[in-house]
């Protein structure tokens, strides 16, 4: 259910005529990937209608499109419930992770635009004090998504950049779940400059090697604070029966 909190948060605003259902889709779309609609939960199209003040067929049209991506479930006789991450979830996107970043990094070394990686990853540190936590933990993955995506583009492989582009979506969640009940912001140290530097000088091997080790510290970090914060909550990640009998 939507609390009074999230309604106040999302003041209705007029459509626009021409691209309502975008609207709708985008702003629905953002509280999912921010975990402010919380994995798991449910929600029906009034609920939705009243907090993000759009009509039903902009809501439906958001819906439709969620459901597509894998991000909402229809429930009959209950609206639709914001999709649970599980722990198969979490394994999977960090295991295709961990094979599609070093590729991209390889391919782009001496290709990628330089200044701009400089750039994006200047926006990764960029203090935000007045805004509150969870809000300055999407602009952390606003910025970080634009950075790793700027590699994957400049190494050329479409496939490759819709796939990647695809995992930051659901790295977004598990993020923002993990970091946001422990209150903490992610924090990108030396990889990114040292990525790169290998980017800069055509190392394509030193770059796939950095993208790696990169990947699986934050896996290690995303993981202690996910765990953590369901811990703190009493939650619990839900693992899929096949997995559950696979690990007996």
């Amino acid at each position: 259910m939507l609390t009074s909190s999230s309604r106040a948060a999302q003041a209705p605003s007029p459509e626009p005529s021409l691209s309502s259902g975008d609207d709708a889709y985008a702003r629905i779309r953002r509280d999912v990937l921010s975990c402010r609609l919380a994995p798991g939960a449910f929600v029906t199209e009034p609920e939705l209608m009243e907090a993000y003040g759009i009509r039903k067929t902009s809501c439906r049209i958001a819906l439709v499109r969620l459901a597509h991506e894998g991000f909402v479930r229809s429930r009959p006789r209950k609206g639709y419930q914001i999709t649970p991450i599980t722990l198969r979830d979490v394994e999977e996107v960090f295991t295709l992770r961990v094979q599609v970043e070093p590729l991209a990094a390889r391919l782009a070394a001496g290709r990628v635009d330089i200044d701009l990686l400089r750039r994006l990853e200047a926006a990764c540190r960029v203090p935000h004090p007045v805004l509150q936590l969870s809000d300055q933990i999407d602009v952390f993955m606003d910025a970080n998504k634009a950075f790793h995506l700027a590699i994957a583009a400049a190494c050329g492989n479409e496939r490759l950049y819709r796939l990647l582009s695809q995992l930051m979506d659901e790295m977004s969640r598990l993020v923002a779940l993990g970091f946001g009940v422990q209150r903490t912001k992610p924090e990108i140290k030396h990889d990114h400059n040292a990525m790169i530097d290998a980017l800069a000088e055509g190392d394509g091997k030193r770059a796939e090697t950095i993208a790696r080790r990169h990947i699986e510290t934050f896996q290690v970090m995303t993981l202690e604070k996910l765990y953590a914060s369901l811990a703190q909550t009493g939650a619990a990640i839900p693992v899929p029966a096949a997995l559950n009998g696979s690990r007996r």
